[in-house]
């Protein structure tokens, strides 16, 4: 976690932009939980939700200062990289809050809420994201009911779209995740009757 600390300093400390207010950086994955709860575990990147804010100069200045190959990158074994908004699987409105690098002159860095980093993870579920999954729940950081409520909000969310034929891949993601780590019921998530 200390290491993720140090790598958003020195990236403030080195920023070149001005501007009349802070740029926010909205940290998701693996290196939110590190940066929200004190978890630890290897990671080469830090996902940074793209935002309006994130276009143009701020843009470049982020990937050349701390983006793969940087100096930063190298220095850290850290980068940064920018994920489209509409990519991770997350509720229409997804839950931030401060990553606790309040001294930062440049930057707000904010971590996605457990519970929502927790959603996204079920998109690809991987033996990392299950890993990542099960230390939340290991560590009483997850409520089944919250869970499952935010899973239905970006499974809504995501019903609109192309993407909507992998939900139920998600859901029975989900349903691995409620029996096999919080030992609770699969929730009743409900669909679109199409799929």
């Amino acid at each position: 976690m200390e290491i993720i600390k140090e790598f958003f300093t020195e990236l403030d400390k080195n920023w070149p932009l001005a501007a009349a207010e802070k740029v926010q950086l909205r940290v998701i994955g693996s290196a939110a939980l590190m940066l929200g709860t004190g978890y630890s575990r290897g990671t080469k990147d830090s996902d940074i939700l793209e935002t309006a804010a994130i276009a143009g100069d701020v843009r470049r200045e982020l990937l050349a200062l701390a983006g793969r190959g940087s100096v930063l990158a190298v220095k850290y074994r850290l980068y940064l990289d920018i994920v489209g908004h509409a990519i991770p699987f997350l509720p229409q409105r997804p839950n931030f809050k401060p990553a606790g690098l309040a001294r930062l002159k440049h930057f707000e860095v904010v971590v996605l809420d457990v519970t929502d980093v927790v959603v996204s993870k079920l998109k690809r579920f991987s033996a990392n994201d299950a890993a990542d999954i099960r230390a939340m729940a290991e560590r009483g950081l997850l409520q089944p009911a919250a869970l499952a409520a935010r899973f239905q909000a970006a499974a809504d969310a995501f019903s609109i779209d192309a993407r909507a034929e992998d939900l139920p891949k998600y859901v029975r993601n989900l349903h691995s995740v409620e029996r096999d780590f919080l030992g609770v019921p699969e929730s009743d998530i409900r669909l679109a009757d199409w799929l």
